[in-house]
């Protein structure tokens, strides 16, 4: 199971929504399950930040 606070943990290069949207779409190579259980902290996090990393994960 991939979880975002993971994501955002192990990837401290991370800078913006974009870039944390390309590291969940590769992520989601090696994984079969995501859990989004934090709030992306970023300036540029749209209104609908969950519908587009679940989309990015899927």
């Amino acid at each position: 199971m991939l979880y975002l606070s993971e994501v955002l943990m192990q990837s401290p290069e991370i800078a913006s929504f974009e870039q944390l949207v390309e590291k969940v779409r590769e992520r989601s190579r090696s994984e079969r399950f995501f859990r989004i259980d934090v709030k992306p902290p970023f300036q540029d996090t749209p209104e609908n930040w969950e519908d587009r990393l679940e989309a990015a994960f899927t």
